[in-house]
């Protein structure tokens, strides 16, 4: 193998090395991201649920009321 060869194949796998690091980084900034939104996606749904229960808590007084009306 010639010495310009072996720099070109050297270059390359030093390219290679610094895509792959820098593929791990933005993989791991994805990953925090996906954390952070799966998160708030949770605290949404339990904001979600608990606005279901209480709207329901009020038709329930509001049909009591209204049968009493009646």
């Amino acid at each position: 193998m010639s010495n310009s060869s072996f720099k070109t194949l050297e270059s390359k796998v030093d390219e290679l090395i610094k895509l792959c690091s820098d593929m791990n980084k933005e993989n791991q900034i994805l990953r925090d991201k996906e954390h952070v939104w799966r998160n708030e996606r949770d605290t949404l749904l339990g904001k979600n649920q608990l606005a279901r229960v209480r709207l329901e808590k009020v038709l329930r007084r509001l049909k009591t009321l209204e049968e009493g009306q009646a």
